[in-house]
């Protein structure tokens, strides 16, 4: 700075800085027209300051508010944003460019950004999406000269991080800010324990907790209810509990945003019932629930299937007067429709469309399901027409639900017809489609047609899962091609294709009827080889074809061995009876009867009851009668002084 002394000296003036005016800027750049740093004093002087290019002016600090004199009196909504904000957030584009502009433009107008500005700017809407953008502003802000960010900037930039779920950078931002020793303000707990709370980050939670208390910071129900959040989004569901205790015992107490955030990490836990014990205590304290409250347990019960408490919380709904969301009529709807409570889920959709809501796809399709599977094919397709005229467009679900439908009740043409719609009309045709038709077909013993939209399945990119592979398996093998049936089977290994007991048992069945009985046993033995578990379908079809090759010891042998592995069909014993008896090998039956009861695996009432309804079936009626008015298989007869049991072999050797 230097002095110009004119020749008559009148008095001292100096200029002083100029704040720019709002301009508009060409991609982040400087303006147009930057104005003049010094302009003409408007003084007549002869005598002033001149800043030359060597000696400027000290840089300002700028605020982010016009008028910061009142701001400790005054709430900053009420403040208009200086017009410095604009202009640096015009310059915050995440280029290459972007911090070489900042210091450009704060050179240019001798400006620094202060503290308060750097976290408003954070704080804005611009930012909030961009966290690269404001760590990149955080990062050369906190590089000017003389300047150090205040806890109100790291706030405010972790605040940011939270919303973007960035974890990475926002533990390493919040390790900078515990080392820089800040006191804990009420703002600023509040703000990290929402933001810790809402990633689950426990560690950083308890640590502003501390903070809080050795800063004498009394926690709000605000500060507490983001706590429980935050633990029980880390699912540690006994601190919260104790939290929670703390609040129910102190002078804050939980709200129902308190009981909401218990009742969630209950569910999330499986714990169920203590999530209903807790809803039912809001009622103790005199705490309101609301939707929330019901939605979440409405959500838990739907998926543990118990589908009567889910519309039990319904009707409580209704009847506290809470509006009832299309979420929550979806998932009670379905809940019935699963149940097969086709009518009841109508009713209830119904009295939906009458307090005003509109059913979706959702709702529609699993009222059509409900209606198809029932067997009520009529009612299924009035919905689906119904759906349409209410503008809703059927996806490939609802169409898949219609052709499965008539599928299972051999509409097989039409089922055709719609999957022919579904495909020009460019919908997904998913496997589900493929499934049944394929299903269809073989039951109706159109092999040929079956097989066609297997390898079309596999030709447009449809990999066949398991229920396709066992429709097209069991279609061969009902039509008497065992050899195809195996081919598939083998086909589905080598694919890596999980088979399942229904595949096996398919294949048994099939290898019985072929009388290949060794193979069927081979087949068997694979299943419990590969780790699958039989089931009592699946030992019924291998008992029936031993039974009749004559190998009834080797069923009775077989499920000696099912025993271990936890299987225990109720109805062996019947089953193999009954088959014994519609061969017409009563006397085969009889032996087994003998030795089911001397091997004391039933008791002779229930094997003569079983053996009489065998022979009733079998249209063996006169031996029937025998054995219900004798004392075959329950009396004794004495033989000197032994006393023996009398056989139900003797109802045909007497």
């Amino acid at each position: 700075m230097r002095r110009v002394l004119p020749r008559k000296v009148s008095r001292f003036s100096a200029t002083l800085p100029y704040s720019p005016p709002l301009r508009n800027y060409d991609k982040g750049g400087l303006p147009a027209n930057p104005p003049t740093l010094c302009p003409k004093s408007t003084y007549n002087s002869n005598l002033r300051w001149v800043f030359t290019q060597n000696y400027l002016p000290p840089p300002e600090w700028i605020e982010p508010f016009n008028d910061v004199s009142g701001l400790v009196s005054q709430d900053r909504q009420d403040l208009q944003p200086s017009t410095w904000v604009s202009q640096i957030l015009i310059l915050l584009d995440g280029s290459p460019a972007m911090e070489e502009n900042l210091n450009s433009f704060s050179r240019k107008f001798l400006i620094k950004l202060s503290p308060s500005f750097v976290a408003f700017v954070l704080k804005s809407v611009t930012l909030r999406d961009k966290p690269g953008i404001a760590l990149r502003f955080f990062i050369w802000a906190g590089k000017q000269k003389k300047y150090n960010h205040n806890l109100e900037c790291y706030v405010s930039l972790i605040d940011v991080l939270a919303l973007a779920n960035d974890l990475e950078r926002l533990q390493s931002v919040f390790r900078e800010l515990r080392e820089m020793g800040f006191l804990m303000t009420v703002s600023a707990a509040n703000s990290l324990i929402k933001s810790c709370g809402g990633l689950g980050m426990v560690e950083e939670l308890l640590w502003v907790w501390r903070k809080m208390k050795e800063n004498g910071i009394e926690p709000s129900l605000y500060s507490y209810n983001f706590l429980l959040n935050g633990l029980v989004n880390s699912m540690f569901i006994e601190s919260s509990e104790r939290v929670f205790e703390v609040m129910a015992n102190g002078n804050v107490g939980p709200d129902v945003v308190s009981y909401n955030t218990m009742i969630k990490g209950y569910c999330k836990a499986g714990k169920t019932q203590k999530a209903m014990e807790k809803f039912r205590a809001m009622e103790v304290r005199n705490v309101e629930p609301d939707k929330i409250t019901y939605m979440t347990l409405i959500q838990t019960w739907y998926s543990e299937g118990d589908f009567d408490a889910c519309l039990s919380l319904y009707h409580e709904m209704e009847e506290r007067g809470l509006e009832v969301p299309p979420h929550a009529y979806s998932l009670v709807i379905g809940g019935l429709c699963k149940e097969g409570k086709c009518d009841e889920g109508y009713a209830l959709f119904e009295n939906m469309i009458q307090k005003g809501h509109k059913g979706n796809v959702a709702i529609y399709t699993s009222l059509i399901d409900a209606y198809a599977k029932s067997g009520s094919l009529g009612e299924a397709i009035k919905l689906f027409e119904r759906m349409k005229t209410e503008g809703l467009e059927p996806d490939e679900v609802a169409y898949g639900v219609i052709v499965n439908g008539l599928c299972k009740i051999g509409r097989l043409d039409e089922a055709v017809e719609y999957f022919d719609f579904c495909r020009d009309k460019g919908f997904a045709v998913n496997a589900m489609f493929y499934s049944s038709l394929i299903d269809g077909m073989g039951k109706a013993g159109r092999v040929d047609e079956a097989e066609k939209f297997f390898e079309e399945m596999s030709e447009k990119g449809c990999t066949p899962d398991s229920y396709c592979y066992n429709a097209l398996i069991d279609a061969f093998a009902k039509s008497g091609k065992i050899d195809e049936a195996l081919a598939q089977f083998k086909r589905m290994e080598d694919e890596g294709c999980y088979q399942t007991v229904y595949t096996y048992t398919i294949l048994i069945s099939g290898l019985f009827k072929e009388h290949r009985n060794e193979e069927a046993l081979e087949m068997w033995d694979m299943m419990i080889n590969n780790g699958i578990t039989p089931t009592a379908a699946s030992f019924r079809v291998l008992s029936k074809g031993l039974c009749l090759s004559g190998k009834v010891a080797r069923a009775c042998k077989v499920l000696d061995d099912l025993a271990p592995m936890g299987v225990i069909p109720e109805t062996a014993f019947e089953d193999m009876i009954n088959v014994l008896c519609k061969a017409g090998r009563v006397k085969e039956a009889c032996k087994l009867a003998d030795g089911i009861v001397d091997r004391d695996r039933e008791i002779p009432g229930r094997i003569r009851t079983l053996l009489i309804n065998a022979l009733r079936r079998s249209g063996n009626a006169d031996l029937a009668m025998k054995l219900m008015h004798s004392k075959i298989g329950i009396g004794y007869s004495r033989v000197g002084s032994i006393k023996k049991r009398v056989k139900f072999r003797d109802l045909i050797e007497s």
